[in-house]
C-alpha cells in the first residue's frame, strides 16, 4: 500500500472527527479511490496508460482510421446462456417470424467478459446486447451478428480493485453490427460527414469481433466501433460537458402537440436531477400559438432554448444523405444536449446504418419537406417559415459544395473498401448481412453512384 494512501486515510479520519467538512471529506475520498493500487499479479496487463481513469483519451489508438481493429471477447458459458435467455424472453424465439417479439424496446442484461486488444486484456468488462428494431429483427431471423455495448467498469462494485477501469480513457463503447448494410460503411461515413460539416457526432472506426462463449472463438465479422455520446462526445466536442443530455424515444420524441412525456425523454446525464424544464420549454414553444399569432415572438423564444441554426444544418445534411431512420420518419436516433455555453438544446445525430438510400417505411424526406406534417413540428414549423427555409436551403448547397463532394466520397469509399474487403469476404453465414462477396462489391459501387445522384438532385432542386 502506498504511503500516500496511508496519509490520505489518516487525513480523512482526522477530518471526519475534527471538522465534519463533508465536501472536503468527499474530495479526499475520491482521491483515495483514484490512488487504489491494482494488483498486477492478479491483473498482469493493467497499466495506467491503458486501463486507468487517469489515462488520457487515446483517439489515435481506439479510433485508428488506418487499420481494422481486432477485439476478442470471452464470456463464461453460464453468462452467455443468461444473455440468450434474456433475449428469448423479451424478443421471442430466434428464427421465428419478424414481429413476434413480446417486447420491442427493453434493456438487455449486463454480464462480465474478458476483452482483449493487441494482446492486452481488460478484466470483468460489462457487455450487453443493444438495439431496438435492428436487434429484434436480426435475432428473430436467426442472425447471430448482433450489436453490443461495452462498459469497462460496469462491474466495479463486484471487483472494487478494478474501480474506474477504462479502455485508453474510454468508459463505454459500442460495437454496432452494420445491420442490413451490405457495404458495412454507412454508419461510419454518415457520422464522419456530419462532423466534417461542423456538427457534433460520434467518432467511428472499423473493427472485427471474435466471441468465445465457451465453445471456442467465433468470427462475428466487421463491426463499427462507435463512440458513446454521454461518455466522451460531450467532453471533447463541446466546451462544457456538464449539461443535460437526452435520448428521446417514443411518441414524445416527435415533440408533436399532445405527446409530451418525461418518461420518453430519457436522461443520459444528471439523471438524479428531476429537471426536464429545458425539453418541456422546447415542447411548449414549438407548439405555441405565437407561431401563427406573433411569429417574431415565437422565433425569439424558440431560438432562446433551441439551437435552430444547428438543427437546420443537420436537417440539410441528413436530407442529402437520405438518412430516413430518424426524426421526420421515426421517433428515435438522435440526442438533445443542453449546451451550458449557450443554454440551448443542441441536436446530435445518432445511428446512420440505414442512410444513403431512399429508405423503407415512408422513405427519405424530399428536399422541399412539403410532405412533412405537424406530427414533426421541429421540421414542419421551421420549414413553414420563409427565413428558416432559406437557411436550410443554403445549408443544402453548402453541404454538397464543401462536404458531400462525389469525387472525394468515391475516394473515401474506395479506401474503406480496400481496408475492410478481406474481412468482409471472410464473414460467415449466420454472422453477416452480406449475401455474397459480389453483394459487398456492388453495395460499395452503389454508394458511389448515390453520391453523384444526390449532388445532382440538390442542384436541380435549388434551380
Amino acid at each position: 500500500m502506498k504511503l500516500k494512501y496511508l496519509y490520505l486515510l489518516a487525513l480523512i479520519i482526522g477530518m471526519s472527527f475534527a471538522c465534519r467538512d463533508d465536501e472536503a471529506i468527499e474530495e479526499v475520498t475520491e482521491e483515495i479511490e483514484e490512488e487504489v493500487v491494482v494488483d498486477t499479479e492478479t491483473y498482469p496487463d493493467w497499466t495506467d496508460a491503458t486501463h486507468s481513469k487517469s489515462a488520457e483519451l487515446n483517439y489515435a489508438t481506439v479510433f485508428n482510421q488506418n487499420e481494422v481493429l481486432r477485439f476478442d471477447i470471452k464470456i463464461d458459458s453460464d453468462d452467455w446462456s443468461d444473455m440468450q435467455s434474456d433475449l428469448s424472453s423479451n424478443l421471442g424465439s430466434s428464427g421465428g417470424r419478424p414481429g413476434q417479439q413480446t417486447t420491442s424496446d427493453y434493456d438487455p442484461i449486463w454480464v462480465p467478459c474478458s476483452f482483449t486488444f493487441n494482446d492486452t486484456e481488460w478484466y470483468h468488462v460489462g457487455i450487453r446486447y443493444k438495439g431496438n428494431s435492428s436487434l429484434s429483427s436480426a435475432y428473430q431471423s436467426g442472425n447471430k451478428k448482433l450489436s453490443f455495448k461495452l462498459d469497462f467498469d460496469e462491474f466495479e462494485d463486484d471487483y472494487p480493485s478494478l474501480k474506474n477501469q477504462r479502455f485508453y480513457g474510454f468508459k463505454q463503447l459500442n460495437l454496432n453490427n452494420n445491420f442490413d448494410d451490405s457495404s458495412l460503411m454507412r454508419e461510419k461515413v454518415g457520422a464522419d460527414l456530419f462532423r466534417q460539416f461542423g456538427l457534433a457526432s460520434a467518432e467511428i472506426a472499423f473493427c472485427v469481433v471474435y466471441v468465445d462463449n465457451g465453445s471456442g472463438s467465433q468470427y462475428y465479422g466487421v463491426y463499427a466501433l462507435v463512440e458513446e455520446v454521454d461518455d466522451t462526445v460531450l467532453d471533447t466536442q463541446f466546451t462544457d460537458g456538464s449539461g443535460n443530455l437526452y435520448k428521446p424515444d417514443g411518441d414524445a420524441a416527435s415533440f408533436a402537440n399532445g405527446y409530451y412525456d418525461e418518461d420518453e425523454m430519457e436522461k443520459k446525464t444528471n439523471e438524479d436531477e428531476a429537471d426536464f424544464s429545458d425539453v418541456k420549454s422546447l415542447y411548449t414553444i414549438i407548439n405555441s400559438s405565437d407561431r401563427t399569432n406573433n411569429t417574431a415572438v415565437w422565433k425569439t423564444n424558440l431560438e432562446a432554448v433551441f439551437n435552430v441554426d444547428g438543427f437546420l444544418k443537420w436537417l440539410a445534411a441528413n436530407t442529402v444523405i437520405q438518412n430516413w431512420d430518424t426524426y421526420g420518419n421515426m421517433t428515435h436516433n438522435y440526442y438533445l444536449y443542453n449546451d451550458p455555453s449557450t443554454s440551448k438544446l443542441t441536436w446530435i445525430p445518432w445511428d446512420n446504418n440505414e442512410a444513403f438510400q431512399n429508405g423503407k417505411q415512408s422513405g427519405a424526406l424530399s428536399f422541399s419537406l412539403n410532405e412533412v406534417s405537424s406530427s414533426w413540428p421541429l421540421i414542419s414549423y421551421l420549414a413553414d417559415d420563409t427565413d428558416y427555409k432559406k437557411v436550410y436551403e443554403n445549408y443544402l448547397l453548402q453541404f454538397v459544395n464543401e462536404v458531400f463532394i462525389p469525387s472525394e466520397l468515391s475516394d473515401t469509399y474506395t479506401a474503406h473498401y480496400n481496408l475492410i474487403k478481406d474481412y468482409a469476404y471472410a464473414e460467415e453465414s449466420g454472422y453477416t448481412y452480406i449475401g455474397s462477396n459480389s453483394s459487398f462489391d456492388s453495395a460499395v459501387e452503389t454508394l458511389k453512384s448515390h453520391a453523384q445522384s444526390r449532388k445532382d438532385a440538390v442542384t436541380s432542386y435549388l434551380k
